[in-house]
């Protein structure tokens, strides 16, 4: 699970967009959750974004996308899923 979610943040760092959300749509989880936010705050469809934020119980940032997705990578990659 850990793999698929790293995988999608690295799509998304390399431009493919349409790819990380592919895979984060379709995994049932708060990363997942997470991911999917911060993919649609970049996109942007912040309506979106606030919907998947709540699923992930997460507030949206403030601060900039990249801070974010740095943000989500380290928390995924230390974490036991």
């Amino acid at each position: 699970m850990k793999e698929k979610l790293l995988k999608a943040l690295e799509l998304d760092k390399n431009g493919d967009w349409q790819g990380a959300h592919q895979i984060v749509q379709d995994i049932g989880n708060q990363p997942a959750y997470w991911i999917h936010a911060y993919l649609h705050r970049e996109e942007p469809d912040l309506n979106n974004a606030a919907f998947w934020y709540s699923r992930a119980k997460k507030n949206m940032p403030e601060y900039s996308s990249e801070q974010e997705w740095q943000e989500i990578y380290d928390a995924i990659s230390r974490a036991d899923i």
